[in-house]
């Protein structure tokens, strides 16, 4: 008896099994969702088995130092990028920040604090009305700001300037029962964006735009209004880290303080899953990513290779997040 057609193997192919376009779909849902979780797990495992003194208090102590400013800075970036925007001025608010610092540290560090925020506040207020009244793209809008508060951060500061008041200089390097003061500063500013996000109104109206922004002016959200406060929230938050990393480094520098720090905020938000198309904000993925981007810093430089390829490692799992997002969205 012969073999029917319908039985036999296509020619030229094997006869194995081949991944379904399900399994490839669950993967990669898998790796959006849980990826920036085992990434950090993978850095960490490495980390103890080839990095010396990894496990040290010391060293635990300093990683929670340094990732305070880009969780903070991460914070408002996921606010911006769960309305479908993205705001590139973040780092440039951190050089404002420390240039204001350094003008009236001499009057408190309080009021230097609150100078700053004003600062970022404005550069908030021009970013959102930019966005929200005038049309602009967000990624045009924030570019222009990303330069024209550089530019004045300069201005007000062409150099380095030490900063000698304790009061500041004790938040930088002190701690709680062992918890350093920035990172006890960022855990309370992610649980009050992540009350915000979740329980408020804001937060609801701030996803339904992003979701779709025709969709939410014709069911009458205020739509500008939420837009301007989100861009006024990310700037405030690099306003706040902008003190802290002036805190923690003893100077305000503006040549230097905030250089990239966009880069790192994004890739710490897109990574821990908060979608560039909006209408989601991943807050706990953004811990996630901010960890996983200092701990890829640290292991870099901790094994001796050039701040280059911190670079092109951000790059490259923007690229793999950014992948992993379009593709579970054609499903």
């Amino acid at each position: 008896m012969t073999t029917s057609t319908a039985e036999q193997a296509p020619p030229g192919r094997g006869a194995g099994p081949r991944p379904s376009l399900p399994q490839r779909a669950a993967v990669t849902a898998w790796l959006q969702t849980y990826g920036v979780y085992a990434g950090v797990a993978v850095l960490l495992i490495f980390n103890i088995a080839f990095t010396d003194h990894f496990l040290s208090a010391e060293n635990f102590r300093t990683q929670a130092v340094q990732v305070a400013p880009i969780l903070i800075v991460a914070l408002g970036m996921a606010l911006a990028i769960g309305t479908e925007g993205i705001d590139l001025s973040v780092g440039s608010v951190m050089a404002l920040s420390t240039s204001l610092i350094a003008l009236y540290l001499g009057y408190g560090p309080w009021l230097a604090l609150l100078v700053a925020i004003v600062g970022g506040v404005a550069v908030g207020v021009l970013n959102g009305s930019l966005v929200a009244f005038i049309g602009v793209q967000p990624i045009v809008a924030t570019l222009a700001l990303m330069v024209g508060a550089k530019g004045l951060a300069l201005v007000l500061l062409p150099q380095l300037r030490d900063v000698r008041d304790e009061g500041m200089l004790s938040l930088g390097s002190g701690d709680l029962l062992g918890i350093p003061y920035p990172a006890l500063i960022a855990l309370a500013l992610v649980l009050v964006v992540g009350f915000t996000v979740r329980r408020t109104t804001f937060g609801r109206q701030l996803l339904a735009i992003g979701d779709s922004r025709p969709a939410a002016e014709l069911a009458g959200l205020p739509v500008r209004r939420v837009l301007i406060c989100v861009y006024v929230c990310s700037g405030v938050l690099a306003a706040i880290a902008g003190f802290l990393a002036t805190a923690r480094l003893g100077a305000s520098d503006p040549t230097a303080l905030g250089n990239l720090m966009e880069l790192s905020a994004i890739t710490a938000v897109v990574v821990g899953g908060t979608s560039l198309a909006g209408g989601r904000v991943r807050i706990a993925g953004t811990v996630a990513g901010a960890v996983l981007i200092q701990l890829l810093t640290a292991t870099l430089i901790k094994h001796d290779l050039p701040p280059s390829w911190t670079q092109m490692a951000q790059a490259a799992v923007i690229v793999l997040a950014v992948y992993a997002a379009r593709e579970r969205g054609k499903r």
